[in-house]
């Protein structure tokens, strides 16, 4: 089959044609993939960023974003049969370790990460197992939807977190609002009273900010932070999601966060430098996030069942519902060996590839 691999760290990834995966154990899972996001974590893991934590496996396949249909199944697999059209939480986990059995899946003490830790889903076929398939309406397609297996569920799960601190009355900042940062925007208009503000240096994702439910944008040009303290009254942000976390955007988004409100961290690739009389007399929190539960994609992906004149329009079920997802860019698999370095947009923004 082909596939995307990288063979070395700053070097790009290129199509090479490797074995089909096996099924070798009973709840085991082969999916045909109908569609990979390409993440920014993606350009990390080129860079060399994830060799320490998950000792890269080079050459090996790229993409954790994975949507398709069940091609094999293992003996014991009873969720799902040859041909329902699935998408795949991140990571297979062992389902009985105290992190499974809470439903905090990411924290799973002897789990696998797909695209990361192994091969992933930028191929033809992709081995993963039972407990990471959720079963999806059969008309759905997996490149519409492929990206919401991290970038979706990673934004919907900071901003479930963040839910208890948005009372009317508040405000969350929204630094990035590209291909995590807008299903964010649009999480937050779902799910909060609060007053959304957005920073991005791109003005025409802040066009497309306003449009998913953000009361007020910032360009990022030098002068946010001032820019969101005037929005808030001077106070700063009750809760602040940033979607960047680099290139000195962790530095803006905790100095946007007001006394005793949360910065919660979400994109990466930065350092925070933060004196720590600064954290304790304003009784500020960071919060990490990485990924989410099996449970989001599902939230995600899910069509309303309640009737349209019904179903609140402004309700987490009509907002997440497959036919309203913001679309995503997709490309073709590429005809050459070399996998095309400019399909990744500088801003953050997802794609899908398609097969």
């Amino acid at each position: 089959m082909k596939a995307v691999r990288l063979h070395a760290f700053h070097q790009p990834p290129v199509i090479d044609e490797v074995p089909e995966p096996a099924i070798g154990g009973p709840l085991d899972v082969i999916v045909k993939i109908g569609g990979a996001g390409v993440c920014r974590t993606d350009l990390h893991i080129i860079e060399g960023q994830w060799d320490a934590a998950m000792g890269t496996p080079l050459p090996y396949i790229l993409g954790h974003e994975n949507a398709g249909w069940v091609h094999e199944v293992g003996s014991a697999v009873t969720n799902v049969a040859v041909g329902d059209t699935v998408i795949l939480h991140p990571t297979p986990t062992c389902g009985l370790c105290r992190a499974c059995r809470a439903g905090d899946d990411m924290h799973c003490v002897a789990s696998e990460f797909p695209g990361l830790s192994r091969d992933g889903g930028m191929a033809e076929y992709l081995l993963t197992s039972a407990r990471a398939c959720v079963k999806l309406d059969p008309q759905t397609r997996p490149q519409d939807v492929a990206a919401l297996a991290d970038a979706g569920i990673t934004a919907y799960h900071a901003v479930r977190k963040a839910v208890p601190l948005l009372y009317p009355g508040t405000s969350a900042v929204v630094i990035g609002a590209g291909g995590l940062g807008h299903i964010g925007i649009q999480a937050l208009a779902a799910l909060t009273a609060a007053t959304i503000i957005v920073v991005d240096r791109n003005p025409d994702a802040l066009k497309l900010a306003e449009q998913l439910g953000a009361e007020h944008t910032v360009v990022a040009d030098g002068g946010q932070v001032a820019a969101v303290r005037d929005l808030t009254g001077g106070r700063g942000a009750e809760v602040v999601l940033d979607f960047v976390a680099e290139q000195g955007a962790e530095q803006d988004g905790f100095a946007m966060t007001g006394r005793a409100g949360s910065y919660f961290v979400i994109g990466y690739g930065g350092t925070l430098t933060i004196p720590t009389l600064d954290i304790i007399s304003t009784e500020r929190n960071i919060i990490g996030n990485i990924v989410g539960t099996y449970n989001d994609p599902i939230r995600l992906t899910r069509r309303p069942t309640r009737s349209p004149t019904w179903t609140p329009a402004g309700s987490a079920a009509a907002r997440f519902s497959c036919p309203s997802q913001p679309s995503l860019p997709r490309v073709q698999f590429p005809p050459t060996s070399e996998f095309p370095a400019g399909q990744r947009r500088a801003d953050g923004q997802g794609t899908a590839i398609q097969r």
